[in-house]
């Protein structure tokens, strides 16, 4: 969740770490901080509550210009929000300060323990544990690097951890469970940690990605900048090191008021060109790689809107593959002993790869002997390292915190891992089917984009109401849930998704006059779909139907009415609904005036479980 970045190089290190959390505001966080070695060699922290902007105010007129720096960004876990607990946490007399993502799960112990040998403690974060395990190590005596690896061996739960040390000038950095990855730039001589590689983009020329409880050593000192040891002090080859060819500039607005209408925008181009990876460049061998996996039955497992995504693909290889799928929200499948068998296939659903409880879950499979696979967007990702086989969703870049692309990336990616499986490999014949079925949808959704203004004036008509039951059936059901957590996240109004014939089981009792129902309607069940809207209607709800083109009996039944042309595409057909779900979300939320980027208290990768 939390966003680090550090730097060592000639260049003035407190810019380019800046430049870096800036780059990750997307994940979402509520304070920022950053720590220096001075002109002078002193160690100098600077922390404020709120956005980097008010950080970045701190810093005017200051002597901020540092050959090394660690950066953060905060999303509060442990204490309150506020400067104390900001990271870096820091003993500038001992020249030392550190950042943390992830959760030390026995940080009370520590604290105790450490608290009885006299140590003080400044914040009520568990984070600030680890910086004083390291000065009690170094009060023993131990070197700074043995220290960092003595009081890490002490922690329990995922973390990551970066160091700047004073003596040195040099930085330290370790994880377990938590993404971190390091950068070069041979060039200038620079090198760079951070908790996501876009924070490095344009910057690193060459990225490594450590593996679990490896130590990662920063320094000028070092003939290559960057050396990796493991916890016994020996040389580490435990890392994937690959070319760093992500260009911060595809990541900017444009002429779009907010990150996630351009990505919403961004969705038929990125539709066009999945089956030309897949099925004519080099994601060809991935998915072959995923169709000689067992797959005696399915276990799908992700998180939020990737879970949604997974109930679609887990429909797709019901109906077309025949093979039962289970379905579980990650946060719960670890902890109730699942049945698990080696002739069974995991599945795992991430944009980041970096979700901690689908890490955790996927981490569970691999111990039983499951053969393990992902839908992912990021490349290198630790759910990308550790899966037997990759799919990757090709979204690109996805800055607004809310996921739109992904979503539908997600469920594509799964529709052609379907359809292969089906036709048994591929061919011409499959190939070109395929093509020309996502090139419909992409083609419908651009004209859906192209009648923006419908939807807005739709959200215009209903932005006031003050609760929103998104309704489906089938293969609309998913598309409902995801449409309430869309509007949800970024207009922070009440609303649940349902599958339409539950309504009279319980959610009924909430309908009146001033209740909405987005109900989503396909060619499949359209008459109980319609006869769900009608028990709402006699109930004084307003109703929203997003459903097939030119429907006469939709338009009578409802207050407002969006027709989407729907044949041709099939099982497609709900992934189009979704979209108008997105804009019309998007534009709730625009006359609400809520922060539809980085809405309050979520954030991108959710590092934490």
């Amino acid at each position: 969740m939390c966003g680090i970045v550090g730097h060592l190089g000639p260049q003035n290190s407190v810019d380019v770490v800046i430049e870096g959390l800036k780059r990750l505001e997307y994940r979402g966080y509520d304070s920022a901080g950053v720590s220096f070695i001075s002109s002078d060699n002193e160690l100098v922290v600077y922390k404020k509550k709120g956005e980097i902007v008010n950080l970045i105010t701190e810093l005017e007129g200051k002597d901020v210009k540092a050959r090394s720096s660690i950066g953060h960004t905060r999303w509060a876990t442990h204490g309150g929000v506020n400067d104390e607990n900001a990271h870096p946490h820091a003993e500038p007399e001992r020249g030392i300060s550190m950042v943390h993502n992830g959760i030390i799960e026995n940080a009370g112990e520590i604290r105790e323990d450490l608290t009885s040998r006299g140590h003080k403690f400044k914040s009520e974060t568990d984070s600030e544990c680890f910086l004083r395990l390291v000065i009690f190590h170094l009060d023993e005596g131990l070197h700074i690097k043995d220290a960092i690896i003595a009081s890490f061996k002490r922690i329990q739960g995922h973390s990551a951890f970066v160091i700047l040390y004073k003596e040195t000038d040099e930085i330290y950095a370790i994880k377990n469970g938590a993404p971190l990855v390091c950068g070069i730039n041979e060039i200038n001589s620079e090198v760079f940690v951070s908790s996501d590689p876009y924070a490095l983009a344009g910057m690193a020329n060459k990225i490594y990605f450590p593996e679990n409880q490896v130590l990662c050593h920063l320094s000028p000192s070092n003939q290559h900048l960057l050396n990796f040891y493991e916890l016994d002090g020996e040389k580490s080859t435990r890392y994937m090191s690959k070319k760093q060819n992500l260009d911060h500039d595809p990541a900017s607005k444009g002429d779009y008021d907010h990150y996630m209408l351009k990505e919403i925008f961004e969705q038929p181009e990125l539709i066009r060109s999945l089956t030309q990876f897949y099925f004519s460049g080099e994601g060809r061998a991935s998915l072959e790689a995923a169709l000689d996996l067992p797959r005696a039955n399915i276990h799908i497992t992700a998180c939020g809107t990737a879970f949604y995504a997974g109930i679609v693909i887990k429909d797709f290889i019901e109906k077309e593959n025949r093979i039962s799928c289970k379905l579980e929200v990650a946060s719960e499948f670890r902890y109730r002993n699942p049945v698990l068998s080696k002739d069974e296939l995991a599945l795992f659903i991430s944009q980041s790869g970096e979700t901690a409880d689908t890490l955790a879950a996927q981490q569970l499979c691999k111990d039983y002997g499951v053969k393990t696979l992902s839908i992912v967007n990021t490349e290198g990702s630790t759910l990308y390292r550790d899966c037997d086989a990759n799919l990757l969703i090709r979204a690109g870049v996805e800055i607004g915190v809310a996921s739109t692309k992904a979503f539908t990336q997600q469920a594509l990616t799964g529709y052609l891992f379907s359809q292969v499986i089906k036709e048994g490999g591929f061919t011409d014949s499959v190939k070109n089917a395929l093509s020309a079925k996502l090139a419909l949808l992409a083609e419908r959704i651009d004209n859906l984009l192209a009648r923006e203004e419908e939807i807005r004036e739709i959200a215009k008509s209903i932005y006031q109401y003050n609760g929103f039951f998104f309704t489906g059936r089938g293969a609309y059901f998913p598309i409902a849930l995801e449409g309430a957590l869309k509007l949800k996240e970024i207009a922070y109004v009440h609303a649940e998704g349902y599958a339409a014939g539950e309504l009279k089981h319980g959610p009924i009792a909430l309908i009146d006059d001033q209740k909405v129902n987005v109900a989503l309607v396909g060619t499949e069940l359209f008459e109980k779909t319609v006869s769900n809207i009608q028990e709402i209607k006699a109930r004084d709800g307003v109703i929203v139907s997003i459903g097939p083109r030119d429907n006469k009996e939709l338009k009578e039944i409802s207050d407002y009415y969006f027709g989407v042309e729907l044949e041709g595409l099939g099982d497609l057909a709900p992934l189009c609904l979704n979209v108008v779900n997105q804009l019309l979300s998007y534009h709730i939320a625009k006359l609400l005036g809520t922060d539809i980027d980085k809405p309050r208290n979520l954030a991108k990768s959710v590092t934490v479980e």
